[in-house]
């Protein structure tokens, strides 16, 4: 078909680059570090299994019929009760809008704030779906570079002093690609900041209880939600696939919008897998779960680190998550990670170049490598790999 027949946003988007590497690493052989994949043995199968039976018992053809945009009453009750016990938030079911998945609640942000031209803060290096998420819509990005801590507070504040600033997203917790979390001085700063300038705050925290001391941090906006939107999702902690995230909204009229483009995308998340969730929630302990998952990708995350300080070159540098699925590695200056891919790609083994999680198109030495869905010994094997390469 003629370009000229496709939208000027749906030309500006670029695919899903992490899409296309995992269809080029299929291929049982390769040793994947590239996907933000969870690992399949932390999916409660036989819980689920149960939870499905006795939902289709229970409730019959209302599991299949049409349902509420805003979600199934009792899971955003399970929600609100779930986090105002872990993090004193006071948030109600009437304040959650689930969504299908985080990425979807990503897009209705895009579609409901955003103005060709509006500028939006994003981390440097920031999370790839955000960005391809909100380029659709044609904002002017303004991207602030992540420390050891958190953003850079002092370009922080320039850029919400110089420019009316939409909203700033932020992933404060084992931050996705580099891992790190924000500190708590940092914490207050960007709530401070974001209040000061009028600024919404979005907050993105799939991976908060992923934390390996068991000792979540939650939201920044726990106790002052008015001006904030908080994300979470139960693909890293139950499953990816059916594809179930929520929204945190305070304020009704906002929520309004988000509910109608919502309306205007799907009519509603799928009712099955919500009420599957509930259940599962409601006859499950979740939290020993999680602990399950903690333990597990501590192992791996500890694994690859062992790796790394063996196989690869001194002047290779990356982060020490304590928690999530990430590990950030910067190669020397002028080195290209793309370049690098190519040459692991042919010893099947693959990660994601840094690329994608810049705004500015820029060929980067960096490079992002995911740690949950590979045993310990595919780890060592996969870095050694890499190291081999790294050092010719």
């Amino acid at each position: 078909m003629n370009e000229n027949k496709i939208s000027e946003r749906s030309l500006l988007t670029p695919p899903s680059f992490i899409r296309g590497i995992l269809k080029a690493t299929e291929n049982e052989e390769v040793i994947s570090f590239a996907g933000g994949l969870p690992n399949p043995i932390s999916f409660p199968k036989e819980a689920l299994k149960e939870s499905t039976q006795r939902v289709i018992d229970t409730f019959g053809s209302k599991v299949f019929q049409y349902a509420s945009t805003a979600g199934l009453l009792p899971l955003r009750e399970c929600i609100a009760n779930r986090l105002n016990s872990m993090y004193r938030m006071e948030i109600t079911a009437e304040d959650i809008l689930i969504t299908t998945g985080s990425q979807q609640a990503l897009d209705l942000i895009g579609k409901v704030l955003i103005n060709k031209g509006d500028a939006v803060i994003i981390e440097q290096p920031g999370y790839l779906g955000a960005i391809q998420a909100f380029s659709q819509y044609q904002p002017q990005f303004m991207p602030i570079p992540i420390e050891s801590d958190g953003m850079d507070m002092n370009l922080l504040e320039q850029t919400l002093k110089q420019n009316k600033v939409k909203f700033a997203y932020i992933v404060p917790n084992y931050q996705n690609p580099s891992g790190l979390t924000y500190s708590d001085e940092k914490r207050k700063e960007v709530l401070a900041l974001t209040r000061k300038y009028d600024c919404i705050l979005v907050e993105d925290d799939p991976y908060g209880e992923l934390s390996f001391d068991g000792k979540p941090k939650g939201y920044i906006s726990a106790h002052d939600l008015e001006g904030s939107i908080l994300l979470g999702t139960f693909s890293k902690t139950v499953t990816p696939g059916m594809r179930l995230g929520f929204m945190i909204i305070k304020d009704a009229k906002l929520r309004k919008y988000m509910n109608t483009a919502k309306e205007a995308a799907d009519l509603h998340s799928n009712i099955f897998s919500q009420y599957i969730i509930w259940d599962y929630m409601t006859h499950n302990n979740i939290n020993e779960h999680i602990v399950k998952i903690r333990d597990l990708y501590k192992e791996q995350c500890q694994a690859m680190l062992d790796a790394m300080s063996c196989y690869f070159p001194k002047e290779v540098t990356y982060t020490k998550p304590s928690g999530g699925m990430f590990i950030w590695a910067t190669l020397p200056q002028g080195k290209s990670a793309m370049s690098l891919f190519e040459k692991a790609k042919a010893e099947k083994v693959a990660f994601v170049p840094g690329n994608p999680f810049y705004t500015d198109g820029r060929e980067a030495n960096t490079m992002r490598l995911n740690y949950t869905n590979s045993s310990p010994e595919m780890i060592k094997e996969g870095i050694a790999r890499m190291g081999k390469i790294l050092i010719e």
